[in-house]
C-alpha cells in the first residue's frame, strides 16, 4: 500500500511532518476505534467487565501477542511500558555485593537509571561498557561488548535497537555468547517489535521486554515482558494483588502475579490484537521494508549536510526504520522547538552522554517528501541553530 493511502489510516494532524514514531507512535484508526470500544464497554457495565468479560478478553489478547512473538502465552504478560518490565526484573534479580550487570553506554535513560538504582541498593555494580564509534561491523561491536564480561557478570542487559543512537545491535549473537557462559541475557526490545521480525523461540533471550505502542501500532500503555520459565519464579510483582496465592488452575504463577494488578484501564492491551491484525492486513513486512529503504537511502545526504561521521555502516546489520546522525548544536532543545514551531516538523534531538543526535523515524505513513522537508529546514537553519563541522 502506498504511504499516501496508508497515511489516511492514521490520526495525525494535517500538515504535521511526523518523524518521531520511535518515541511516541500513532494508532491507526481501526486500532484506536477498538481501544475506545473496550473503554466504552467498561463503562456500560463495569462489574461484568472486570469480573468476567475483561479477564477473558485479556487472556485472548495475550494469546494473540504470544502467537505474534512465537512464544508460549504463559511466558509473556502485558505491562504498561518497557520501563515497567525492566523494573520487575531489576527489583527481583538476585544480585549480591560485588556482582555486576553488564550493559552498554547506549541504553535508554529510564532503564539505565533503574539498573543503577537497584544495583546500588544491592551493592552490585552496573558496568556500562563503552562503545567506540564509528562501528566497523557487527563483529566490531561484539568484540567491544564481550570484553566487559568477567566472572562477576551475573546478568547482561542490552537493547536490540538503541534509543538515542537508533542502532540495531547484534543481540542474537550476544544471547548466544551469554548462554555459552551461563549468563542470563535480558533484551530491551522497545524499538524492535514491529520494526524488526522478533521470534522469541529462536532469539535466545532469557528475558525480553518490548513495546506494542511504538512500532506495533497499539494504543499507548501496551507493552510486554517475556521470561523463560526457569526464571519466572524469582520475579515478584511490583504490585501485590489478587494474583498472589491465586488458585486459578488455568494460569501460571507468573501470569497471576503480574497480570492481576487490581482495577486499572487495560483497554490498550485488549486492542493490541487489532494492531496485529492491521499489520497483517496491510502486508506490514512490505511496508516496513519500504520504510527501511527510505531511512537508509537518506542517511548519506544528512550526514554530508551536517558534516558528521555516521555511527556505523548504513546496512541492514545496523539500520532499520530509525536513524540517528551526530549533530553539533549549542542548544538541542532550541533546535527541536524551532523545527516544530516554525516548520511543523516533529523530530527529536537526542542526547547520549556528551553526544547529540538528530534522529528520524520512518513509518508507513511517511513519504520521501517528509525527509525532504527536514533537509530543507536544516539547510535554512545552518549556522544559526547548528554548526557544520565537516
Amino acid at each position: 500500500m502506498e504511504s499516501s493511502i496508508l497515511q489516511q489510516q492514521f490520526l495525525l494532524k494535517s500538515g504535521l511532518t511526523y518523524l518521531n514514531f520511535g518515541a511516541f507512535g500513532g494508532c491507526p484508526k481501526p486500532v484506536f476505534d477498538a481501544y475506545q470500544a473496550f473503554q466504552l464497554e467498561v463503562e456500560r457495565d463495569p462489574t461484568l467487565f472486570f469480573l468476567e468479560k475483561g479477564p477473558a478478553y485479556l487472556n485472548t489478547a495475550r494469546e494473540a501477542l504470544a502467537n505474534f512473538l512465537n512464544c508460549s502465552a504463559d511466558d509473556v504478560v502485558y505491562v504498561t511500558n518497557p520501563s515497567y518490565g525492566v523494573n520487575i526484573v531489576a527489583k527481583s534479580f538476585p544480585l549480591k555485593p560485588g556482582d555486576e550487570v553488564l550493559t552498554t553506554n547506549l541504553e535508554y535513560g529510564a532503564c539505565d537509571r533503574t539498573w543503577s538504582y537497584y544495583c546500588e541498593k544491592k551493592g552490585a555494580n552496573l558496568v556500562r561498557q563503552p562503545i567506540r564509534f564509528p562501528l566497523a561491523s557487527s563483529e566490531d561491536f561484539i568484540a567491544q561488548f564481550v570484553a566487559g564480561i568477567n566472572s562477576n557478570t551475573k546478568l547482561i542487559f542490552i537493547s536490540q535497537v538503541t534509543s538515542a543512537t537508533g542502532l540495531r545491535l547484534p543481540v542474537e549473537a550476544i544471547c548466544a555468547i551469554a548462554k555459552e557462559r551461563g549468563i542470563p541475557c535480558f533484551v530491551d526490545g522497545a524499538h524492535a517489535v514491529g520494526q524488526l521480525p522478533v521470534d522469541l523461540s529462536t532469539l535466545g533471550a532469557t528475558m525480553y521486554t518490548g513495546a506494542c505502542h511504538k512500532w506495533m501500532l497499539a494504543p499507548k500503555g501496551s507493552s510486554f515482558l517475556f521470561v523463560q520459565k526457569e526464571w519466572q519464579l524469582i520475579l515478584d510483582p511490583l504490585l501485590v494483588s489478587w494474583g498472589y496465592q491465586s488458585i486459578n488452575p488455568s494460569h501460571s504463577q507468573y501470569i497471576d502475579y503480574h497480570q492481576m494488578q487490581g482495577t486499572r484501564d487495560y483497554a490498550a492491551f485488549l486492542a493490541t490484537p487489532t494492531a496485529i491484525a492491521f499489520m497483517q492486513a496491510h502486508d506490514w513486512k512490505t511496508v516496513s521494508a519500504h520504510c527501511k529503504a527510505i531511512t537508509q537511502n537518506n542517511a548519506a545526504r544528512f550526514a554530508e549536510l551536517l558534516g558528521t561521521t555516521p555511527l556505523s555502516p548504513v546496512t541492514d546489520d545496523f539500520v532499520a526504520q530509525l536513524y540517528s546522525i551526530p549533530i553539533i548544536t549549542p542548544s538541542p532543545q532550541q533546535l527541536h522547538d524551532i523545527l516544530y514551531h516554525q516548520y511543523y516538523i516533529q523530530v527529536p534531538i537526542m542526547q547520549q552522554g556528551n553526544s547529540t543526535f538528530l534522529r528520524y523515524s520512518v513509518q508507513g505513513y511517511n513519504q520521501q517528501s517528509d525527509l525532504d522537508a527536514l533537509y530543507q529546514a536544516l539547510v535554512e537553519l545552518k549556522g544559526t541553530y547548528w554548526v557544520y563541522r565537516g
